[in-house]
């Protein structure tokens, strides 16, 4: 199985706080938003970012909407971007996060992706269950797709069918994350395989224990994930796979190079 390896930068959740994230996701959501959001700094702080992805030894990176978010990226925002991104070498697998409540917010996700010269967000809306057929209608305009993550809510497999649904000719499936099926208690290489013909994408992540959802370096936790990887070939995904690993309270950079290096071994590069 060929994939390519990416960096999810979602793993810096923690980082504009000090690693003293103690007042959940969002308080990091909302500190990252506010310092990459002005333009006037945008460029250097985007371009150390990079700079330490591509230090770790990745080649493609999952863009977290907190580091350029679709309601304030600008064209100068996204002009720099795609510069420093071609400087580094980096190639863009996703968008990662929310993708609005309205179908003009949907569209400005949708024309961030493209943009970014990719065709994958990964996460949510809730517009998927208010209005479904202008989701699929502005995917289509797009050429994008939406990979449904599978958090909070979704415990089952079949949870996750249910709102994939018919698949919007193509355009809707899902965005494995494993870590959330381990937080649920539920074989997160089980779910790859019933979730076969759907999965666009894959958030490769490991808790520490069901129940709590405690990220770790892999091999640390619950989740299978060698098992996963071996799913991965049994169903014959040909996508990317991201390196997932937020932790709340430290840097995660080394347990991530070591997460890249385990899971080359496993895919056998």
């Amino acid at each position: 199985m060929t994939a390519k390896i990416s960096f999810i930068s979602a793993n810096f959740v923690a980082r504009q706080l000090g690693y003293q994230m103690t007042a959940g996701w969002m308080q990091g959501d909302s500190a990252t938003n506010d310092y990459f959001r002005p333009l006037e700094s945008f460029a250097e702080r985007f371009d150390a970012m990079l700079s330490e992805v591509s230090a770790m030894g990745f080649s493609a990176i999952d863009i977290w909407l907190a580091h350029l978010h679709w309601n304030w990226a600008s064209p100068p925002h996204i002009a720099i971007a795609r510069d420093l991104l071609a400087k580094h070498n980096l190639t863009v697998t996703s968008l990662a996060g929310g993708f609005g409540a309205t179908a003009q917010e949907f569209e400005a996700a949708c024309q961030l992706a493209v943009a970014m010269q990719t065709t994958i967000l990964g996460g949510n809306t809730p517009l998927l269950y208010a209005d479904r057929a202008s989701v699929v209608d502005i995917l289509k305009t797009y050429g994008v797709k939406l990979a449904i993550e599978n958090h909070p809510g979704e415990k089952t497999a079949a949870e996750m069918l249910a709102k994939i649904g018919d698949g919007g000719d193509g355009t809707i499936g899902t965005a494995v994350d494993t870590g959330w099926w381990g937080t649920h208690g539920y074989d997160a290489a089980r779910a790859i395989r019933e979730l076969a013909p759907h999965v666009m994408h894959v958030h490769l992540k490991d808790v520490l224990a069901p129940g709590g959802h405690v990220t770790c370096r892999y091999g640390q936790g619950c989740v299978p994930i060698a098992g996963c990887v071996e799913a991965l070939a049994e169903i014959c995904y040909s996508g990317d796979i991201g390196v997932e690993h937020e932790p709340d309270d430290y840097d995660p950079t080394a347990d991530c190079i070591e997460n890249l290096r385990m899971l080359r071994g496993w895919l056998g590069g």
